[in-house]
């Protein structure tokens, strides 16, 4: 969720792991973070000193996760599970900076209650570039990143934490491109999550105006679909009035704009036209969206389709929106009280505090 100069916020007990090379920068940085929490954030990454990295059998290399337990963590209770997925141009490295502290804080507060909170990496190569796209932790041409998370990480946070069975006390959530993939697998996924939330996520990646406007406002009398992805420089996302950013940057890592398929493989993806592909139905998700009204990529028009849509399909969204909040970290911390007061009731039961 930080702000660059041009591309800015677009978007656990190690099991016998093949070797991979560790990384000796930053080998004191998550003592620092460690000191100023409550809880704990337990290190499987390559990042402090010693690799501690989980193996991805569907990527066919080490990643790094990260995995925080709360104040009086005992392995012996079973907690409700955050998964959250990191935006656009990050790696893991921003749960550490950006979300972990209000976590912690509303956990040590009582504003939220005890869980566990997992933050895997999703980026291309392993670490946070500004020059390369994001996976949207799907299976493309990039890697078969939705079987790394909902297989990998998933299997090794089952098997090496304590976590609640019920699917009901499993969150998928995420920021930017995190929170739309979180949708896109919750969706799928229903079986494992009951909860989903996104802090400005793409929820129809095939929104247009209907003048063919990506960056037109959305109306629910003057709206249609793009049907057509070839033209890269296309803009989708304006900084500072001058830094854009275009669809070929987006897209061409995943997918082949050219190809006349490629319209049929977003849409099978997308969130918005997921609703009624895999039928989703009042009571199938508890799900919640925070935007602002002056979102660089038009994410606000993107969201507002999505609650449109799922308004005329009888389904429920929880909403924070901040008419005047940007696509960017200062926004987001603005919208994290709502989603808290939103989420805390949700994962109660399912907290250990409760039989306490």
């Amino acid at each position: 969720m930080k702000s660059t100069a041009w591309i800015g916020v677009l978007l656990v007990l190690v099991l016998p792991l093949p070797a991979c090379a560790g990384n000796w920068l930053g080998k004191w940085e998550l003592d620092r973070v460690n000191r100023r929490l409550g809880g704990k954030i337990i290190d499987h990454t390559h990042n402090h000193g010693a690799d501690r990295r989980i193996w991805s059998a569907a990527l066919g290399q080490c990643r790094d996760l990260y995995v925080y337990v709360p104040p009086g963590f005992d392995p012996r209770q079973q907690y409700p599970l955050i998964l959250w997925l990191h935006g656009f141009a990050q790696d893991e490295h921003s749960f550490l900076h950006d979300v972990i502290d209000p976590i912690d804080r509303a956990i040590v507060g009582g504003k939220l209650p005890p869980l566990i909170f997992a933050a895997p990496d999703g980026s291309f190569n392993g670490r946070a570039s500004y020059v390369s796209a994001g996976s949207f932790f799907l299976n493309t041409k990039a890697g078969a990143f939705e079987d790394y998370l909902m297989r990998d990480v998933w299997d090794f946070l089952v098997q090496n934490y304590p976590l609640r069975p019920e699917r009901e006390a499993h969150v998928l959530a995420g920021a930017s491109m995190g929170g739309g993939a979180a949708y896109n697998l919750a969706i799928k996924y229903r079986e494992r999550f009951g909860t989903v939330l996104g802090i400005y996520p793409p929820l129809n990646e095939r929104w247009v105006d209907c003048h063919g406007r990506y960056m037109g406002n959305f109306d629910p009398d003057c709206w249609g679909w793009r049907t057509d992805v070839r033209k890269g420089h296309e803009v989708v996302g304006r900084f500072y009035g001058v830094v854009t950013i275009r669809l070929k940057q987006v897209l061409d890592p995943l997918y082949d704009r050219r190809q006349p398929q490629t319209i049929d493989e977003l849409s099978r993806e997308n969130p918005i036209e997921m609703l009624e592909s895999h039928n989703v139905k009042a009571g199938d998700l508890a799900m919640y969206v925070a935007y602002g009204g002056r979102d660089q990529f038009n994410i606000d028009a993107q969201v507002e389709s999505f609650l449109h849509v799922a308004r005329q399909r009888g389904l429920c969204v929880g909403v924070s929106y901040e008419p005047r909040g940007r696509h960017d970290r200062a926004t987001a911390l603005r919208l994290v009280p709502g989603i808290l007061d939103w989420l805390a009731p949700l994962m109660a039961p399912y907290s250990p505090a409760q039989g306490r």
